[in-house]
């Protein structure tokens, strides 16, 4: 079970006294996840609220011809598929996967929302937080529609060095690790077209590493090639 002071961590509680974040730890349940993980799937009934406590996670949603898109990579400190569970209950739009070895959090979504009704501010949160997420689903849409493929890669490692970077003396460190195919499926691209704009990004130093331990050297000319910085 969190203690109270890990919900100070999410911009969504951080207007809730300290005794309603206690009863959110109260009621939190911590599930630990291992590569590869469902932790739940496309349909599945959105009964709980989601909190990524380590490791990292992310958004899958399949094609009508059967492909898996990632839709977004999941941080320590993330609430995923909020949308679900506050508003409709019902099923879950798409599925969340584990990358690796790391903990969640869940929370019912009755003991949730009960906590929110008494709180306007965390009512205003919940808001703000859904229409950040639906800003990024349209710069998403739009980076697919009308930026190239150099630039879909570009946009990907940006936001997830300003999201997760460490500086280090070489660079800029990502803590995610990720695989040509998440970059990928990340961008909407094949995996071999994601290999040759990684391999061309090395080449010219802007890049280093494996995904084990990819470092950006060169963000600045990452930044000049993305013009929407999206995950």
């Amino acid at each position: 079970m969190p203690p109270p002071s890990n919900f100070d961590l999410i911009p969504l509680f951080a207007c809730l006294s300290e005794s309603d974040r206690r009863e959110l730890a109260n009621h939190a349940i911590e599930v630990p996840i291992t590569k590869g993980q469902f932790i739940f799937r496309e349909g599945d009934p959105a009964d709980w609220f989601h909190i990524v406590k380590q490791g990292n996670v992310k958004c899958v949603k399949s094609s009508p011809e059967g492909r898996e898109v990632t839709l977004k990579v999941l941080m320590p400190g993330d609430l995923f598929c909020c949308e679900a569970s506050a508003f409709s209950g019902e099923g879950h739009p798409g599925c969340a996967q584990s990358m690796g070895e790391g903990t969640i959090v869940k929370i019912h979504r009755k003991v949730m929302l009960d906590v929110i009704q008494r709180n306007p501010g965390a009512a205003v949160n919940i808001i703000n937080y859904l229409s950040l997420r639906l800003r990024e689903s349209q710069d998403n849409a739009k980076a697919f529609a009308l930026d190239r493929a150099e630039q879909r890669v570009a946009s990907i490692l940006v936001n997830l060095a300003q999201r997760s970077g460490i500086q280090e003396a070489t660079g800029i460190r990502l803590a995610v690790r990720l695989t040509h195919q998440d970059v990928a499926d990340m961008a909407g691209l094949t995996k071999e077209t994601t290999s040759r704009i990684l391999s061309r990004f090395k080449k010219d130093h802007v890049i280093s590493g494996t995904g084990k331990k990819l470092v950006i050297q060169d963000l600045t000319r990452l930044q000049q090639m993305a013009p929407h910085a999206f995950s």
